[in-house]
């Protein structure tokens, strides 16, 4: 390693009163207890600088941070002042009679006007050593593309003037103001900028050249480049993460320099609108990844900041900082933006004073103090006329609140119905721009031609005992229903010992020849859907198996970055369970067991464009970097699986089956031949692994589910965890008889029903569809089977521009992988899908009109 560039760091605080916790003009006062070669007057008197030595070393850095910080704390409280690093803090005033002394602050005063008297905003500024300026001019125009990430890292500013903004990053946008800011000039040496330097003092715009607040440049006056994009950070561990990013960036551009690689051509305004959606969203709504300028997509910001960190990491490692700034990055990622932590303070008590005291303490780098929370009643405006049906998971009997909400309808009494009509207006262009959509073969699209995801802005929140009694639970009925698909396709003990009928298991429509052929020692059921519904406090109920290719990973992920991209001043409690590593967990179980190891390669296979969640297919793919495959473009060869296309092939050994059974058995490869049998003849000789497996419909029949709490005490010898719906399959003729008698009572289902077809709910039928039903029954008794009619749970569900109590299921996501001998190993996954029965409804299928809700699952 040669030597390592320098780096060092300007910090900006505001100073705060302990007691009325407002930004106090005392910084004379706090100087003259301060060293004055380290600590600096700033615009306002209300903020004071800090300046760290230059050091190659990210820990002396983060030793220096602290030792300033603490001296500034030193300093302050004997005069009951307290420091905070934030971009902004909630409570200010713009009165215009603090500025600073000087002749330079006067005469920004008078040119500026209320731009001055709007600088109570504090950034922090990392400095890189360049050899000269020439070389830190190019670095100012290669590093620019990746700073709004940056930016969102360090947003900390959504409190401005006693009002949530809802930015993470106002400061930001109070800076954007000025003329000389944003992304850097369109130059390429340092005599050009020197000229346009000349230019802007020449036209009367600028009165000198420290006044040019660029995103990134050139330093007035060191031999270093200047990143000026961020926030002040709370967390010293933040400002150390953007050191260590920022070093690299600058180490990666001046290879490319040195190597004569063209400049990045991205627009200007391009650069300017990604980084004002990291103002926006800061690290809770997608990032604009602009690396490839021609095709700019949204992304979110663990993809960004970690791919980052891995395009970064030569330069990481030849300063000794790849391991540390990776666990910096997580950590980030884990934690969340500085501005969501000061929503999570407000939102306790619904007090700004909470905010202040929070960032006083994570400025020294201790733990806030926790208030408990205020409870809050009912806010009148939205819940005005919400009368629930039945058991709500938001409102009780009385009307109230249940504690679980509080906090969130604090934020959402905020918004109002307008507020939330604006979010909605919001999301539904979100969701074009993304393309989130859910066609359903038959219904119309919209006015607009477009069948967008139907997506409510209100999320339901599960408790954290209640996640830990449905995990054990499915984790349980997920290793039965495997054991079950193993025996049927091989020995058939379960019939052997008649605990389920041969007449029953025959009758099954998703048995099938194709199942026979995996080998015995595959895991069968890769990603199973459980659908839960509740009918009271602690009544959660399995209401179907999904076995086959259940759909819902992919927009649960979508629908949480959505959520956190129209609703950022909403913020969830930083207990909410993360979403960022369920790609890896999922591509994770895929590959486990592929026949090539570690070596092999997954692509998912989707029947393409016209399956109904195609959107979701391309996400996932997307997400877990795996190939997004149709049967066209498949080919099998000598018993072996290759994708075909541009004039090569690779070889797949894994496939996420995401089409139907039917459709892949008359599919047509690249090679124009029928694919299904051949692909699985490859199944049955272990050259490719198919997941989830063909022949899984076996278990998820509606027939079957009646025997599962059954299969549960018969292959594990455990009480299943989870309750059933009481189910009387019509083949019986005592059942049929009792179906027939109570036919009012009950919900009829067909076996081989998808998607809530079919179905019919009883008491809510009128005399003639009951009749027609008890024909049906009577003429193929085997295609029927009748349950108890469940109380489902409703939750408020903001429609037709209220909040209406609509009824919701869960559908929850186990992923199995090889484990230790023959028992795979279960993961239940957080990406859990709520979905929305229409107003008065009780069905909640997308195909019947029902929708979804993003769901946060208390840690």
């Amino acid at each position: 390693m040669g030597d390592v560039p320098l780096v060092g760091v300007e910090e900006e605080f505001h100073v705060v009163g302990l007691t009325d916790r407002r930004a106090a003009p005392e910084v004379d006062r706090l100087l003259e207890r301060l060293d004055g070669k380290e600590f600096f007057p700033e615009l306002q008197r209300s903020l004071v600088e800090t300046n760290t030595p230059a050091t190659p070393s990210l820990d002396e850095l983060r030793g220096h941070v602290r030792r300033l910080r603490a001296s500034l704390r030193s300093a302050a409280e004997p005069l009951g002042l307290g420091v905070v690093a934030a971009g902004t803090v909630p409570l200010v005033d713009l009165s215009g009679e603090d500025i600073s002394a000087g002749a330079r602050y006067e005469r920004m005063q008078h040119e500026y006007q209320m731009l001055v008297r709007e600088q109570h905003i504090c950034g922090v500024q990392v400095h890189a050593d360049v050899p000269d300026r020439d070389t830190a001019v190019q670095v100012s125009r290669r590093v620019a593309p990746a700073l709004p990430a940056l930016l969102a890292i360090t947003s900390s500013s959504p409190y401005w003037r006693g009002h949530d903004t809802g930015y993470a990053s106002f400061r930001s946008m109070i800076w954007q103001r000025w003329p000389t800011a944003g992304p850097p000039g369109d130059v390429t040496t340092a005599a050009e900028y020197d000229a346009m330097i000349d230019e802007l003092i020449a036209s009367g715009t600028i009165s000198d050249a420290g006044m040019l607040y660029f995103d990134v440049r050139p330093s007035a006056h060191l031999p270093t480049v200047e990143l000026r994009v961020c926030d002040a950070c709370p967390e010293v561990d933040d400002v150390v993460l953007i050191a260590g990013l920022f070093r690299a960036l600058v180490g990666r551009a001046r290879a490319d320099c040195e190597a004569g690689a063209p400049l990045p051509r991205v627009r200007h305004e391009l650069l300017r609108g990604a980084a004002w959606r990291a103002a926006r969203s800061g690290l809770e709504g997608d990032l604009v990844d602009v690396s490839d300028p021609r095709a700019p997509v949204l992304t979110s910001p663990s993809v960004q900041l970690r791919a980052m960190v891995a395009e970064l990491r030569p330069w990481l490692e030849d300063t000794g900082d790849f391991e540390q700034v990776t666990e910096l990055a997580e950590a980030v990622l884990a934690r969340g933006s500085g501005a969501a932590a000061q929503r999570r303070a407000f939102g306790r008590r619904g007090s700004l004073a909470d905010v202040v005291d929070d960032l006083v303490a994570r400025t020294q780098g201790e733990e806030p103090r926790t208030t408990p929370p205020l409870v809050v009643p009912v806010a009148p405006e939205l819940l005005a006329g919400y009368a629930p049906p039945r058991y709500d998971e938001a409102v009780d009997d009385d009307g109230k609140l249940r504690p679980a909400y509080g906090w969130l309808f604090r934020a959402l009494e905020r918004l109002g119905p307008r507020g939330l009509a604006a979010a909605e207006s919001a999301l539904r262009t979100e969701q074009r721009a993304r393309g989130v959509t859910f066609g359903v073969p038959g219904v119309a699209a919209g006015e607009d031609g477009e069948r967008l995801f139907p997506l409510d802005l209100i999320p339901r929140i599960i408790s954290t005992g209640d996640w830990e009694h449905l995990s054990t639970g499915l984790a349980q009925r997920i290793r039965a229903l495997e054991q079950f698909v193993r025996d049927v396709y091989g020995r058939r003990e379960i019939v052997r010992d008649r605990i389920v009928p041969a007449a029953v298991l025959d009758q099954v429509p998703g048995r099938t020849r194709s199942g026979t052929l995996v080998p015995p020692d595959a895991v069968r059921i890769a990603v199973g859907g459980i659908d839960l519904v509740r009918d009271s406090d602690d009544g959660w109920v399995v209401l179907e198996d999904n076995l086959r290719v259940p759909s819902g990973i992919g927009f649960s992920l979508m629908s949480r970055r959505l959520i956190r991209s129209v609703l950022p001043d909403v913020e969830s409690p930083s207990e909410v369970r993360n979403l960022d590593d369920v790609p890896e967990r999922l591509r994770a179980a895929l590959a486990a067991g592929d026949p090539h190891g570690p070596d092999g390669e997954a692509a998912l296979l989707s029947a393409g464009e016209a399956d109904p969640a195609f959107f979701e297919h391309r996400l996932l793919a997307e997400a877990m970097e795996i190939p997004l495959v149709t049967p066209s473009k498949l080919q099998v060869t000598d018993g072996a699986v290759f994708l075909v296309g541009a004039g090569r092939r690779r070889r797949i050994t894994t496939l996420y089956r995401r089409m139907d059974e039917s459709e892949l058995a008359t599919a047509r490869g690249a090679d124009l031949r029928p694919l299904g049998r051949a692909l699985l003849a490859a199944v049955a000789r272990g050259r490719v692994a198919l997941r989830n497996a063909p022949g899984n419909g076996v278990a998820d029949d509606k027939l079957i589910y009646a025997y599962v709490p059954e299969m549960i005490r018969y292959y594990l010898r455990e009480e299943p965890v989870l309750a059933s719906v009481p189910t009387l399959p019509c083949a019986d003729p005592r059942a049929r008889e009792e179906v027939l008698d109570r036919l009012g009572e009950l919900v009829l289902k067909p076996v081989d029903g998808y998607g809530g077809a079919g179905v019919l709910i009883g008491p809510r039928a009128g005399s003639d569809e009951l009749e027609r039903a008890a024909e049906a029954v009577r003429a193929r008794p085997a295609g029927w089977v009748a349950q108890d009619l469940v109380g489902i749970s409703t939750h408020p569900t903001f429609t037709d521009g209220v909040l209406q109590p609509q009824a919701v299921d869960l559908r929850v996501f186990a992923v199995q992988s090889h484990g230790h001998g023959d028992v795979p190993d279960v993961d239940v996954l957080p990406a859990a899908l709520s979905r929305v029965a229409p107003p008065g409804g009780m069905i909640v299928n997308s195909s019947r009109g029902g929708g979804a809700k993003d769901t946060w699952i208390l840690a």
